[in-house]
């Protein structure tokens, strides 16, 4: 029995308000290879590793999110493993600031460009239909896409802040508070609580969101998966 659907995200996910984004059964899910790269097994049994295994492509990896760290299935190996920080929102989102810079919805339109921003700066897996996870907003100058940020998981009564990207010259100006910002008061404005994920050596990255209203709730683990 899951105590909190962010104990093991994944499987919240695609076994709930993102179903129809899964491929598998009741044993193992994947999600559709055009978002990303996530899968899940039920539990640690011979039959759902088996399961989740044979959901590993030819060509690409699987990656676990779980509370607990989790064993490679037979007939895999680990590309790599690492630890997150989970972190959900306490209080109210911040407020804009003065200054801020226009923010703009973002959609199919820019799926080219958001793709190039998210190769440049990394912000996790990305494929051809990331960009259809949910909103996306982003910050234009002068056309050109600076910076973005959007959602991912999605669980009851929660939504996970994903995406956040700045091309490199871009930073120090704030763009990804601005963004993330807004981004949580879309959610808090339909009724969910925002959360996120950083990696746990990031303290960089974890100060900022702690600056924003983000606490640690736990640390999860990673592992990538491939043939």
């Amino acid at each position: 029995m899951i105590a909190h659907p962010l104990d093991r995200p994944i499987w919240s996910m695609l076994t709930g308000r993102q179903a129809h984004l899964a491929e598998g059964d009741g044993r193992a899910l994947r999600i559709d290879r055009g978002y990303g790269v996530f899968g899940v097994a039920a539990d640690t049994g011979a039959a759902a590793q088996a399961a989740l295994a044979a959901l590993v492509p030819d060509e690409g990896e699987i990656w676990i999110v779980e509370g607990e760290r989790w064993p490679v299935p037979d007939g895999t190996r680990e590309v790599k493993r690492a630890v997150l920080a989970q972190m959900v929102a306490e209080g109210p989102p911040p407020v804009p600031r003065d200054g801020e810079p226009p923010i703009l919805a973002l959609g199919e339109a820019d799926a080219s460009e958001m793709a190039a921003l998210a190769d440049h700066a990394r912000p996790g897996p990305w494929g051809p239909k990331t960009h259809r996870y949910g909103p996306f907003f982003g910050i234009r100058e002068e056309g050109r896409l600076l910076a973005m940020a959007g959602q991912r998981i999605l669980v009851p009564g929660m939504a996970e802040v994903s995406g956040v990207a700045t091309w490199a010259d871009c930073r120090g100006r704030g763009l990804a508070r601005t963004l993330i910002g807004h981004v949580m008061r879309q959610m808090v404005a339909r009724g969910e609580t925002p959360f996120l994920h950083s990696y746990a050596d990031n303290a960089g990255a974890i100060g900022l969101y702690e600056s924003l209203g983000f606490r640690i709730r736990r640390e999860v683990h990673v592992l990538a998966i491939a043939k």
